[in-house]
């Protein structure tokens, strides 16, 4: 233990011997102007050196210097890049504490947060959304491998506003952020991003194929048809406080037929009918049908949907108020 104490120690004189003598050189000296490029580039060395010997929040803090030289040198694509393996290796450094169970404050994690949401606010400054977009996205997905959904469903949706113009991109992005809000157990808030979602997928996806909706929109509405049922019957809204496009989707399975070709069309015959079935189990409150419609649609559903419909048998064995 005292010799690896011995050399940790000796790595850190070494790191912030090399960081103060590449500083110095920045310095402004009379008649004598300071070669920032070099220093940008030293201190870029310097992190990748670090990284190397698995010391991310060092080598975040050198991209964080070279950033700042960047920003001199008014290079706002390499202050932008800097910037991002600065968030990157701060992130390294959170996930190593959360693995070696060391307590902490998240001080890596918040010197993360700020190291994206200022590349991000370089991109938009320099009129690159899709950049910025990319940014917001892997900043969600940080938050949400680090079990953060609220926090990673505001970075989702930024996302989502900056990717309208893309319209798969932004379903996807869309996508997260209701899982987001069911992981938080915001089962309505989910309902209404799903609704917005197959809105959008309805739309969009009708005007690039001639009104026929084929492909990846036709993925993205049976998505939110499966799920948009399930809530409903997890949530069981009344008819007095359903919200008409809710009433419509539920109706859809009440009947033998419908007028909703679109929709009917993006799942299978045998999803479609199954649906149904939970529906009208769900409605007569037939747990035997709902147990047994449970084991057919397993391995027909996504393990998010799965997870929805094993709380919809739970919420029918035992109903609010009953337990």
């Amino acid at each position: 233990m005292l010799l690896g104490g011995s050399i940790n120690m000796e790595r850190n004189a070494d790191f912030l011997g090399q960081y103060r003598n590449i500083s110095n050189k920045l310095k402004k000296r009379f008649l004598k102007k300071p070669n920032v490029a070099e220093g940008s580039k030293q201190f870029g060395d310097l992190s990748k050196a670090l990284k190397t010997q698995e010391c991310p929040s060092y080598a975040g803090l050198c991209c964080l210097a070279q950033a700042r030289c960047e920003q001199t040198l008014a290079n706002a694509p390499g202050e932008a890049h800097a910037l991002t393996e600065a968030a990157r290796n701060f992130v390294d450094a959170e996930q190593l504490n959360v693995e070696l169970r060391c307590p902490s404050f998240e001080e890596h994690l918040s010197a993360a947060i700020n190291c994206y949401s200022h590349a991000i606010r370089v991109h938009m400054a320099n009129k690159q959304p899709a950049l910025a977009a990319a940014l917001s996205l892997e900043l969600g997905n940080v938050l949400k491998v680090l079990m953060k959904p609220g926090e990673a469903m505001v970075h989702y949706q930024r996302a989502a506003e900056l990717q309208l113009q893309h319209p798969l991109d932004c379903l996807t992005s869309l996508g997260h952020v209701a899982s987001c809000k069911i992981d938080t157990c915001d089962y309505e808030g989910a309902l209404s991003v799903l609704t917005e979602m197959a809105y959008l997928a309805q739309e969009r996806g009708s005007l690039l194929s001639n009104g026929k909706l084929t492909g990846a929109f036709c993925d993205v509405l049976a998505r939110c048809e499966i799920t948009r049922v399930l809530l409903l019957m997890l949530l069981q809204p009344t008819p007095q406080r359903i919200r008409p496009e809710h009433a419509q989707t539920l109706e859809k399975y009440a009947w033998q037929t419908t007028d909703d070709d679109v929709t009917v069309n993006c799942l299978s015959a045998d999803l479609f009918l199954l649906l149904q079935s939970v529906v009208m189990a769900c409605q007569s409150h037939d747990m035997d049908s709902l147990r047994s419609l449970q084991v057919e649609l397993w391995p027909l559903l996504s393990t998010e949907q799965n997870q929805l419909l094993h709380l919809v048998v739970q919420e029918q064995s035992h109903p609010s108020g009953e337990l």
